[in-house]
């Protein structure tokens, strides 16, 4: 299972309801998206207090492993993106790059975004 930027954030807010949902039995492993780490090292540039969550990330980064592109995932980006163009449900980019990566590895996406509901063959878990 893929943890979407959101989760990562809820992660890093010690959100209780993902926290049950990421120790729930039927719970795929989890591993990280090198776009979602991205965006959420992004995100903590602008934060008043990144040490908590930055220290949070260090540690599951040595328990988690994660997940960056290649040749396959290109052409899963590529489809992606033109199916979604075709009905016209754009996403943003790097969502399309997200739902690539679980295509490609046949995994869950855990994300509060109801967009990857659109993509065939992607799952999107809740929380």
């Amino acid at each position: 299972m893929i943890l979407d930027t959101n989760a990562l954030s809820a992660l890093g807010n010690n959100d209780q309801a993902i926290l049950e949902r990421l120790h729930m039995p039927d719970t795929p492993k989890p591993y990280f998206c090198f776009i979602c780490l991205g965006e959420y090292h992004k995100g903590l540039l602008n934060s008043t207090r990144p040490q908590k969550p930055l220290a949070m990330l260090k540690q599951l980064r040595n328990s988690w492993d994660t997940l960056h592109s290649d040749d396959e995932t290109i052409a899963h980006y590529a489809d992606i993106a033109d199916y979604l163009k075709k009905i016209g449900r754009p996403i943003p980019t790097n969502d399309i790059w997200i739902a690539a990566l679980a295509r490609q590895h046949n995994m869950f996406i855990l994300s509060r975004d109801r967009h990857f509901d659109f993509i065939p063959d992607i799952k999107r878990v809740k929380w």
